[in-house]
């Protein structure tokens, strides 16, 4: 396996001036922007980073909800949480701070469009939250999270309900059945999976929806569900 390639000194400059942290320990940035498609061992790409990241965005968002929201019900903390440390909250984080110039990987990911590459995105900021968090401590990973999030705590769409719930709650209205969620496939590699999944109501059309995890690809085609009966409104910037 290869060693993580090490971003150069201008580069290293230029993205800690971006994210507004000096690394002591360089490996740490390097191994965050360096997805496994570049033939580094587990050791030496994101993917153990993105585990941490991701737990370490959840306690510092569900802590900035708490005190936020002070009337809230865990109900609406749930969603709003849920909405904010998604993969497309995420990847907003990354386009904002341009991380997509400085992510390393192999010819097979470069070729990537659409939700794949969202998802790259997304997971690089999560491996960042995890190297901020290994490199300063958990206070210099809650300055950059709340930095990012603050805002997007506070916007109307933090609080659309999950797409799986309202799915529900609006079929058991209107027809009194439940959605069936069926798995069409799955394909790619291990580090990148793509599942195709397809959720039925008796009574309209079916929708399908193409995430890498099963329960993504479910919100997916829930969503689109809802959007093309009227439920949702769909996203201005999707019009």
């Amino acid at each position: 396996m290869m060693k993580t390639p090490q971003l150069s000194a201008d580069q290293r400059a230029k993205l800690e001036k971006v994210i507004g942290h000096a690394f002591s320990d360089k490996q740490w940035l390097d191994r965050a922007l360096t997805h496994a498609s570049t033939g580094t061992a587990k050791s030496g790409n994101y993917e153990r980073l993105e585990f941490l990241g991701d737990r370490v965005l959840g306690l510092c968002v569900a802590e900035l909800l708490f005190s936020t929201f002070h009337a809230a019900t865990e109900g609406e903390l749930s969603v709003r949480l849920n909405q904010l440390v998604s993969a497309e909250s995420c990847a907003g984080v990354a386009d904002e701070l341009g991380l997509h110039q400085f992510i390393r990987t192999g010819s097979d990911v470069k070729k990537l469009t659409g939700k794949r590459m969202m998802n790259v995105r997304a997971d690089v900021v999560e491996s960042l939250i995890a190297a901020l968090y290994l490199d300063g401590g958990l206070e210099t990973a809650r300055g950059f999270i709340l930095r990012h999030w603050q805002k997007r705590a506070t916007a109307e769409s933090a609080a659309r309900r999950d797409a799986k719930t309202e799915l529900q709650e609006w079929s058991h209205a209107k027809f009194g059945l439940t959605p069936v969620y069926r798995i069409d496939d799955r394909s790619g590699p291990d580090h990148d999976p793509s599942f195709t999944v397809t959720v039925e109501v008796t009574g309209v059309a079916p929708e399908t929806g193409v995430e890498r995890s099963k329960r993504a690809a479910e919100q997916v085609a829930a969503t689109k569900m809802l959007e093309r009966e009227g439920v949702w409104q769909k996203p201005a910037d999707q019009n």
